[in-house]
C-alpha cells in the first residue's frame, strides 16, 4: 500500500466538502483514516470527521455509529473532538 499524506488528504477533503463534493470528501477522509493505526487517536479523529460528513449527507445511522466509535477512543485519551466548523466557509 502506498503511503498516504494524511495532512494533504485532510486538506483535500476540506476543499471538496467546501465545494459541495461530499462523496469526494468522504472518500478522502476514509483514505486518510485507513492509513492510521486502528484505534489510535489519529484514526479516531478522522473517523469522527467521517461520521460528521455522513450525517451531513443524511446518512445518520452510519454517521452516528462512526461518532460512537471515535468518541470512545477520543474520550479515553482525553483528546479533543474535531468538528466540521469552518469547513464550509474557509
Amino acid at each position: 500500500m502506498a503511503s498516504v499524506d494524511v495532512t494533504s488528504e485532510l486538506a483535500r477533503a476540506r476543499a471538496a466538502f467546501r465545494e459541495g463534493e461530499d462523496r469526494e470528501a468522504l472518500a478522502l477522509l476514509r483514505r486518510a483514516r485507513d492509513a492510521q493505526e486502528a484505534g489510535s487517536v489519529g484514526w479516531a479523529s478522522l473517523e469522527r470527521l467521517v461520521g460528521l460528513v455522513l450525517i451531513h449527507m443524511q446518512r445518520e445511522v452510519e454517521g452516528t455509529f462512526a461518532l460512537e466509535r471515535s468518541d470512545a477512543v477520543l474520550d479515553a485519551a482525553g483528546a479533543p473532538t474535531p468538528t466540521l466548523e469552518g469547513w464550509e466557509t474557509s
